[in-house]
């Protein structure tokens, strides 16, 4: 099996074998901590620009179906994994690991220490990595890694480039498309939700135009601050439709409501992460996959008050508004692949477009006392 390549900027050289694609990459490592879902992973948008270090050692015994994805394409910019199998075993696969990385044109390596590599993440944070099939030098190599620029436009990159309507008979939603996964529209078209996505650019006012009982803000990658169109968007409809954010979009929610964020030093990536709403107590298992993350402090001078925490570091995990019906999420309710906790939140939405702001702000009473 060919030899592969893992070159971090701090000098760390890691070598393995080569699985999927030939050729070289530069992106962020991160590393994820899901015992499964790997195909949901990899189609995920939010990855874009990344190279993902899967922690659970066996990866790929499954295969692939079309079925799972969660784009239409993968955009995640390498894997990196302990062990991938070979040989796969389940009714549904269509292509194996290998073989569909082949085909998405996507670098992997396998054979290497995953565990000592999150360790160093996690101690050091998430670094630039450059993992290659090639004979280059590691100081040609590191010579690339320095040259590479860094990624700011990963949204404008996975958003779609049109309005896509998905007709039903309920209340209409319009999904501002910032990489979103598919199932945020499967989920609303379960609960009779017509949906109307839109390019990440849409104005207010064009947005506005279609007439929406709910505005969703979706998931996707990068600083929320790379979009500071989408913040005025976002603050102009702020009390004229009920809005629900969840991941970049709970971030450009709170952005636009005048609080702050910051990069974390290596994200929240698993499907393992505890979360405690604060009104009801509960304690919710859920999947997340971000960089940055809402600064507490930053809430203190805003019309916000925070709904939810990470139970694993404290950090802010939703928020809701005290004046307008809007609320979001950092983690990833549409659980795809799992867990399943957290779907609650998208009847909440279908609650508070079918009764108005005169429902969202009675519960947020309840809530109060």
């Amino acid at each position: 099996m060919k030899q592969a390549r893992l070159l971090l900027e701090d000098g760390t050289c890691l070598v393995g074998k080569s699985f999927g694609a030939e050729g070289t990459s530069v992106g962020e490592v991160v590393f994820n901590t899901s015992m499964t879902g790997y195909q949901e992973i990899l189609t995920d948008p939010s990855y874009y620009g990344q190279m993902i270090t899967l922690t659970y050692p066996l990866i790929g015994n499954y295969g692939f179906t079309r079925d799972d994805d969660e784009s239409i394409r993968p955009y995640a910019f390498g894997l990196i994994v302990r062990e991938h199998a070979e040989y796969m075993s389940n009714w549904r696969q269509e292509d194996s690991i290998d073989e569909w990385l082949k085909l998405h044109k996507i670098v992997g390596i396998s054979g290497i220490d995953t565990r000592m590599l999150t360790r160093k993440i996690r101690l050091h944070g998430t670094m630039r990595g450059i993992l290659t099939t090639g004979t280059a030098s590691e100081d040609e190599l590191q010579e690339v890694l320095r040259n590479t620029p860094l990624i700011t436009d990963q949204v404008k990159n996975v958003s779609t480039r049109s309005v896509h309507i998905s007709p039903n008979t309920g209340k209409r939603v319009v999904l501002m498309d910032f990489g979103s996964k598919h199932n945020i529209q499967r989920e609303l078209s379960e609960r009779n939700g017509e949906v109307i996505s839109v390019p990440y650019r849409t104005t207010a006012e064009e947005i506005l135009r279609y007439r929406p009982d709910g505005v969703i803000l979706t998931n996707g990658p990068g600083d929320p601050k790379d979009v500071p169109e989408a913040i005025e968007t976002v603050r102009s409809l702020l009390g004229k439709v009920p809005i629900f954010g969840i991941c970049l979009g709970h971030q450009l929610l709170s952005l636009a409501c005048g609080a702050d964020t910051e990069k974390l030093k290596f994200g929240h990536r698993g499907g393992n992460h505890p979360v405690k709403e604060i009104s009801s107590g509960r304690t919710v298992m859920t999947a997340q996959n971000h960089g940055y993350t809402v600064t507490a402090e930053s809430i203190d001078r805003t019309r916000l008050r925070i709904s939810h925490v990470a139970l694993n570091d404290g950090t802010i995990e939703g928020v809701e508004h005290l004046d307008f019906p809007a609320f979001s999420v950092q983690y990833h309710p549409e659980s795809a692949p799992g867990p399943l906790d957290s779907g609650y939140l998208f009847d909440r939405f279908m609650e508070m477009m079918e009764h108005g702001k005169d429902a969202y702000e009675k519960k947020g009473e309840k809530v109060r006392a």
